[in-house]
């Protein structure tokens, strides 16, 4: 060895620091416990020093560049060999990192859970990135690395960590579904609560010197099997909910027509009709009408006599002074007392009305009753009714062509 290369190789004794390879890791030790006095030690600013002599820390330097020797740093005194004259320090240098670790990658697959809204069992994977931060180097080497020289890959060293952060991220996704009542679908656009909900869940690591701080980007996903069957069930809960839809918004709509008319039939009782019995009167008397102007669809002749008498009662019921007022009213002619007008009011045709049968009604004995007064004789059927009788005759065969007309010729020479 030339004098040149004793001189390079004390040199680098003499430099203490972090070589470049090593930046990146979280930890890294010294290789040399042998160190000179007088030696220069840089710390970079993102770390700091720690000093172990026979496994027991013995102290720390901060940022920045420092001569090791015991006037300016007291602690060093415990590390003097004095079987070396005092010339040189025995012990283990180790560079911690204090600021954030980004970029540390997380990920696989969540336990099998049921969706809470599709109920279907699937299995998320969930993959992202988190960043913590060592906040007590003494405590993160003695509890958590070591002594150790490490292994030079940060993955490995945050092994167990990621283990235990991962636990916790399984419990958060299955949580906030739980309590949000949301569909497993819907935790991609949910990423910024639940990484929020994450780091608050995140496993307490004060016990080894460290703190997660955030979650980076994340995603979850479903193998190709979970996503069919989590969309066919979205699908089928999304048709059975615009069927539910339709049927309120019909309700609705009904609901506002009845109350619409409520109001309006509240208005006119209180401006017209006084009290609701006039009111519902005056609405069927209403009814009837529109039932005559129609023609009495559906019911004929009888319909609209029923319409009438109804509008007529209610319009009793509605005024009952009405009642009262003794308007002429029609009497069957065998019921008729003696020396009532002729067809039971003033200018009636005999018998009561045209075609009536003698009697009253077809059967009815004769007077109506027995002991009742004898009723005028009853007027013969008109030319019309007769005309129809012949038609009908002849319509069921009981007579020829030259019959009716013969016949009928003879009942018009009657006019």
């Amino acid at each position: 060895m030339g004098i040149f290369d004793f001189v390079k190789s004390g040199v680098r004794e003499m430099m203490i620091a972090r070589p470049d390879t090593a930046k990146h890791l979280i930890v890294y030790k010294h290789p040399d416990q042998n160190i000179p006095f007088w030696s220069q030690l840089t710390v970079d600013s993102d770390e700091c020093a720690l000093f172990f002599k026979d496994g027991r820390y013995v102290g720390y330097l901060p940022t920045g560049r420092h001569t090791l020797q015991t006037q300016n740093i007291p602690f060093l005194n415990n590390l003097v060999n004095r079987l070396t004259g005092g010339d040189v320090f025995i012990a283990e240098i180790f560079f911690v990192k204090t600021q954030p670790v980004r970029g540390v990658p997380f990920g696989g697959p969540l336990e099998s859970m049921e969706d809470p809204v599709l109920y279907e069992f699937v299995t998320p994977r969930i993959f992202g990135e988190f960043s913590l931060v060592v906040v007590d180097p003494v405590r993160f080497v003695v509890g958590y690395h070591g002594q150790c020289g490490g292994s030079g890959d940060n993955d490995v060293i945050l092994g167990w960590i990621k283990g235990k952060f991962f636990m916790s991220v399984k419990s958060v996704i299955g949580q906030v579904c739980a309590q949000q009542q949301k569909s497993l679908l819907n935790l991609g656009g949910m990423s910024m609560e639940l990484g929020a909900r994450i780091v608050q869940s995140a496993p307490n690591l004060e016990e080894i010197g460290c703190k997660i701080l955030e979650i980076g980007n994340f995603n979850i996903n479903f193998s190709a099997e979970d996503q069919r069957l989590l969309r066919e069930a979205n699908k089928a809960r999304g048709e059975a909910r615009r069927g539910i839809g339709i049927a309120q918004d019909a309700a609705r709509a009904k609901q506002f027509e009845l109350d619409q008319r409520f109001q309006q039939d509240a208005r006119y009782v209180q401006q017209l009709a006084g009290n609701w019995q006039n009111y519902a009167a005056g609405q069927a008397m209403m009814g009837a009408g529109e039932g005559m102007a129609k023609g009495g669809d559906g019911g004929g002749v009888a319909a609209l006599g029923a319409q009438v008498a109804i509008g007529a009662g209610l319009a009793q019921g509605m005024n009952p002074a009405l009642a009262g007022q003794g308007q002429p009213q029609f009497v069957p002619p065998h019921l008729q007392h003696p020396g009532a007008p002729q067809g039971g009011y003033p200018g009636a045709p005999q018998g009561g009305y045209p075609g009536a049968p003698q009697g009253g009604y077809p059967g009815a004995p004769q007077g109506g009753y027995p002991g009742a007064p004898q009723a005028a004789p009853a007027a013969g059927p008109t030319i019309e009714q007769r005309l129809e009788r012949l038609a009908d005759l002849k319509n069921k065969g009981l007579i020829t062509d030259e019959e009716f007309q013969a016949r009928k010729a003879k009942i018009l020479e009657e006019i």
